[in-house]
């Protein structure tokens, strides 16, 4: 008897829209690093909407983390920065993706559309942040940069820097993830 073949698993959440790197020809860098920002966050969207919600919180690496502790993880950096960082605010839970011993956790009730949902909110917020502010701008202090004067807050521009690099970093490691589980390039790339 033949055997059945394997239906593929439903993704988990609906697909995101693609948003375009960059024009080549853009120059302005507050632009430059605000475009990225929104590529980037709609890569690893659509990653982790293109996973079976089995995937998304099973683990197939040493470190242990999974693709939606990830994607937490990369919702509260993002507001860590620039609105606990950036300017200055209060925000409920700043270390929200970790348990007490540090580790990247997500509860059994958080979704992969609600945490989405969040992050492109996040990106709203930073967009909000940034427009009209120039990148030589420094820090608040009182947020996450203290105002002992011990240290120099970092700049906005620092700041959107560092953050697209954690993008970028963290968008290579679902690529590995989905080719350790599939076999196969993800085709979001």
């Amino acid at each position: 008897m033949p055997a059945t073949p394997a239906v593929p698993a439903t993704p988990a959440v609906p697909a995101t829209p693609a948003v375009p790197a960059p024009s080549p020809r853009l120059s302005d860098p507050q632009d430059l690093l605000l475009g990225y920002l929104d590529h980037l966050r709609a890569m690893i969207a659509a990653k982790i909407a293109a996973m079976p919600e089995a995937d998304l919180r099973t683990s197939l690496l040493p470190s242990g983390w999974s693709p939606l502790e990830l994607l937490k993880h990369l919702v509260h950096m993002e507001r860590r920065w620039l609105r606990w960082g950036f300017l200055g605010e209060p925000v409920p839970a700043p270390h929200g993706d970790k348990d007490a011993s540090g580790r990247w956790h997500v509860g059994p009730d958080e979704t992969a559309a609600e945490l989405i949902a969040a992050l492109h909110a996040g990106g709203q917020q930073t967009r909000a942040i940034v427009t009209g502010t120039p990148l030589a701008t420094d820090s608040a202090t009182g947020g996450r940069f203290p105002a002992d004067g011990q240290a120099q807050p970092p700049t906005l521009g620092w700041i959107l820097f560092h953050v697209l690099q954690e993008y970028a970093r963290h968008s290579g490691h679902l690529d590995i993830v989905h080719e350790l589980g599939s076999g196969a390039p993800h085709p979001a790339g």
